[in-house]
C-alpha cells in the first residue's frame, strides 16, 4: 500500500500540459507535467495524511491555471459536498475550491463549493455552492459572488464555447429543466421545459445550439418491483436563442435500450462534423454511437463484445478516446486498454495492446500526445504518455515516486479462471496463488462492491479497488489462495450479465456466483476445503453476510466491511404505504422477497465467526446496517468481532485507517484459518 495512487488526469485544451492528483500514503497533491519531456512536478504542498481529498481537477484552456476542490467525499451517495473530519478536529475543514498557477505559487482560495468549471476566457470559474451558482476570478482579484439564483438545486454547468453563456440543469421535485444564463440583465432561457428530467446539456461548436438528454419525470401508476422495466430516454437538440427544441433520437423500447448504467452515463458530446455521440447498451454492450445533428440513423462506432469506459472527446472534437476490455488476447476481457475512434465512422483502433492495464485516457490540446494511467499485474498505476497513434511507445511519468522498497517483484500474477454458476452462467475470476508452503492451503473468496464493478488482472484504476488489489496480494503473501470473483451485476460482460433477473433486493441471484466460487475453490487440489474464508466491502460486504448466513458450512470465517444487513430498512413505508392510494401490484410479494434477499434473514443458520468493520460517517451504506447485524449476531450467539472507525467514511479518507482495516482483516483470517505451524512460519518470514 506504500505506492502513490494517481487520479483526476486532465489536459489543457491548448498546448501540451497535463495535471493529475497523487495520493502518497494519504498526502494528496496536484502534480503537473508539460511536453515534450513531461517531467512530473508537484504543484501543491499538502504534506499530511489529513483525509482531505482533491477532486474536480481541471486546467484552464490556456494551461495557465489548475483548479480543484479540496475536501468532501465525492465517491459518496449522499452528502458528497459536506465536510469530512476523520481527524476529529474541533473545527472541521471546509469543502473549498482552489486555483493555483501552473508555473507554481501559493494556491488561491476561491470559496466554499464544488463542481468548478473554468470559463473559456481563462479568467473566471463558475461553481456551485448550496445548490446555486457562484462565480469568481481565477487570480483572486475579484471575490466570489452569486451569479444567479433559481429554484431547485443547480448542477451540470457548461460554458458556451465563447464563454458568453452558461448552461445548467435545475433539479426540482420530480423534474429537471435546462437553463441558459447570459448576463444580469437577461432573463434565464429555459430550454423546452417539459414534464420530464432533462440533463447533460452540451453546446454545439458554434455556440448556437444545445444537445441534451430527456428522461421521464416522476409520476404515473406504480410499476411492479419484481419485473424489470424499460427506462426510456431520448436525445434532443435546441436553439439557444429561442429555447425551442426537437427530439433527435429515441432509445429503442427494449430493456437493453434503457438508460445506460456505465461509466460516464450517456457520455453525450457534440462532436465535429455535426455529429452527436453517446453511449448506449442497445446491442447488448455499452458502446459508442454517432448521430447526425440534423437527424438520421445512428452509426455504431465500436462494434464487438466489449465495454467502453472513461470516454473523452478530443479538443478538436474529431476523436473519442476511451478504455475498453478488448484486445487480441482472450484475457483482455479482464483488462483495460486504450482505444480511439473517429466521431463519424466505425474505425476503432486499439492503441495499447499487451498484458498491461491502461485507462482514463486524455488527449493533449495540441492533439499530439495521449495521456493515461498505466499499470501491470505487479507495477501499480502511474501516469503515462504516448504519441497519438497505434503501438507508440508508452512513457511512464513519476515512476521515481514509487518507494524503492515497494515489493513489486514479490507480487504474484493473478490467473484468469472461469467456472459455472449453479444455473450455468459462466463467471470470471482472478486466482492469486502463493508460492511454496503446505500442499493444501487455506483460501479466501473476495467479493467486490458496487455492484457495477469489475476486478482486473492487475492493479485497478479505482483507488478503492487499488487498495483491495494490494490486500489480495498481501493475503497471498501470507499463504492464502485468493479468488476475486466478478459476479453477475458487474460490468465488462454485457447487458444480460449486468442486469440479471431476480438480483439484489429482488432475489439476490448473484449470490449463486459466490457460492459457486466457494465450491470451485473447495475442489482445487491446493486448497483445504475446510478453511475457506470470504470478505468484501459495501455490496461485497452484503454478499459476505449472505455467504456466512446461507453457507457457514462452506465459508469458515468472514470479514464484512460496511455491508448492508436488512434490505427492507428504510424502504417499507415507500413500498407498502406510499403517499398515494395505489401500491405497486406486487408490493407485498416484493417486500417478502426483499427480506429474503437480506443477510439479516439468515442469522439463524449463521455459525461462522465474522469481523464487522464500519466507519460511522459512511455516506454510502448506513452505519445502522452494521449495528443491526451486531445486535442480531449477539442474540443468536454467533462469534463476532467489531471495528468502528470514528468520523471516517466509506472510502477511508485517512490512509492510516485503510492500513488499519486491512491489517485487522489479515489478522482475523490468520487467527481463524491458518494453523499454528503456518502462523509460525509467517512470523518467521
Amino acid at each position: 500500500m506504500s505506492h502513490p495512487f494517481p487520479a483526476e488526469l486532465t489536459a489543457a485544451a491548448q498546448g501540451a500540459r497535463l495535471a493529475w492528483t497523487l495520493n502518497e500514503q494519504g498526502k494528496r497533491n496536484v502534480y503537473v507535467a508539460e511536453g515534450p519531456d513531461f517531467k512530473a512536478r508537484r504543484l501543491t504542498d499538502y504534506l499530511q495524511d489529513d483525509g482531505q481529498e482533491i477532486t474536480s481537477l481541471s486546467l484552464s484552456a490556456d494551461g495557465q491555471w489548475a483548479v480543484y476542490v479540496r475536501g468532501g467525499e465525492h465517491g459518496s451517495i449522499w452528502d458528497e459536498h459536506e465536510t469530512v473530519n476523520p481527524e476529529g478536529l474541533p473545527m472541521p475543514p471546509k469543502v473549498e475550491i482552489w486555483a493555483v498557477p501552473f508555473a507554481g505559487g501559493e494556491p488561491i482560495r476561491i470559496g466554499e463549493g464544488g463542481s468548478p468549471v473554468i470559463s473559456p476566457n481563462n479568467r473566471e470559474v463558475a461553481y456551485t455552492y448550496k445548490g446555486q451558482v457562484w462565480i469568481a476570478s481565477l487570480d483572486g482579484t475579484a471575490p466570489a459572488r452569486p451569479l444567479f439564483v433559481t429554484r431547485g438545486s443547480v448542477g451540470s454547468l457548461e460554458w458556451s464555447p465563447d464563454g458568453s453563456q452558461l448552461a445548467f440543469v435545475a433539479n426540482r421535485e420530480g423534474h429537471a429543466f435546462i437553463g441558459v444564463y447570459t448576463n444580469p440583465e437577461t432573463p434565464i432561457t429555459w430550454v423546452a421545459p417539459a414534464f420530464a428530467r432533462d440533463r447533460s446539456p452540451r453546446w454545439s461548436p458554434d455556440g448556437k445550439r444545445l444537445a441534451f438528454v430527456r428522461t421521464q419525470g416522476a409520476g404515473g401508476a406504480p410499476e411492479p418491483y419484481l419485473q424489470r422495466q424499460h427506462q426510456p430516454w431520448s436525445i434532443w437538440t435546441a436553439e439557444v436563442a429561442t429555447g425551442k427544441a426537437a427530439q433527435l433520437w429515441k432509445a429503442p423500447e427494449t430493456l437493453q435500450g434503457s438508460v445506460p448504467r456505465t461509466n460516464g452515463g450517456f457520455n453525450l458530446h457534440w462532436a465535429a462534423n455535426e455529429r452527436i455521440v453517446y453511449t448506449s447498451y442497445e446491442d447488448g454492450w455499452p458502446h459508442l454511437y454517432a448521430l447526425p445533428a440534423a437527424g438520421g440513423r445512428p452509426v455504431l462506432l465500436t462494434p464487438g463484445k466489449f465495454a467502453v469506459e472513461h470516454v473523452k472527446l478530443s479538443p478538436d472534437r474529431k476523436w473519442l478516446v476511451f478504455s475498453a476490455n478488448t484486445g487480441p488476447d482472450k484475457e483482455d476481457i479482464d483488462r483495460r486498454h486504450v482505444a480511439r475512434v473517429p466521431v463519424d465512422r466505425a474505425a476503432m483502433e486499439l492503441l495499447t495492446p499487451g498484458d498491461g492495464l491502461e485507462s482514463m485516457p486524455v488527449l493533449t490540446g495540441d492533439g499530439q500526445t495521449l495521456a493515461m494511467l498505466s499499470a501491470t499485474a505487479q507495477r501499480p498505476p502511474l501516469p503515462a504518455v504516448m504519441d497519438f497513434k497505434p503501438r507508440s511507445k508508452v512513457r511512464l511519468l513519476a515512476k521515481e515516486l514509487i518507494p524503492s522498497n515497494h515489493p513489486q517483484h514479490k507480487l504474484v500474477k493473478p490467473k484468469q479462471v472461469t467456472f459455472k454458476s449453479t444455473d450455468g452462467l459462466t463467471v470470471h475470476a482472478q486466482l492469486f496463488e502463493p508460492k511454496g508452503g503446505p500442499t493444501r492451503k487455506p483460501a479466501i473468496v473476495y467479493i467486490h462492491g458496487g455492484p457495477s464493478r469489475q476486478m482486473l488482472l492487475g492493479w485497478h484504476y479505482s483507488d478503492y479497488y487499488n487498495n483491495v488489489y494490494a490486500m489480495n496480494q498481501y493475503l497471498t503473501s501470507l499463504g492464502f489462495v485468493v479468488l476475486s470473483v466478478n459476479y453477475r451485476l458487474g460490468i465488462g460482460y454485457g447487458y444480460d450479465f449486468q442486469h440479471p433477473d431476480s438480483s439484489g433486493e429482488t432475489g439476490a441471484s448473484e449470490y449463486k456466483d459466490i457460492r459457486a466460487a466457494g465450491k470451485w475453490l473447495a475442489q482445487q487440489p491446493q486448497v483445504d476445503a475446510a478453511r475457506i474464508g470470504v470478505y468484501g466491502g459495501s455490496y461485497g460486504g452484503y454478499l459476505t453476510g449472505l455467504a456466512l448466513g446461507r453457507d457457514s458450512e462452506l465459508f469458515a470465517a468472514g470479514v464484512n466491511i460496511h455491508g448492508m444487513s436488512d434490505l427492507t430498512y428504510g424502504g417499507m413505508e415507500r413500498m407498502l404505504y406510499p403517499n398515494r392510494y395505489e401500491q405497486a401490484p406486487d408490493a407485498r410479494q416484493a417486500a417478502e422477497v426483499m427480506w429474503k434477499s437480506s443477510p439479516a434473514a439468515f442469522v439463524d443458520s449463521w455459525t461462522s465467526p465474522v469481523l464487522l468493520i464500519h466507519a460511522d460517517d459512511d455516506r454510502n451504506v448506513d452505519f445502522m446496517d452494521s449495528m443491526d447485524m451486531v445486535r442480531r449476531l449477539e442474540k443468536k450467539g454467533v462469534p463476532y468481532e467489531t471495528m468502528v472507525i470514528v468520523d471516517d467514511t466509506h472510502h477511508w479518507m485517512l490512509f492510516r485507517n485503510a492500513v488499519k482495516v486491512n491489517a485487522a482483516t489479515a489478522d482475523f483470517f490468520k487467527r481463524k484459518l491458518l494453523d499454528a505451524g503456518e502462523v509460525g512460519a509467517q512470523m518467521g518470514n
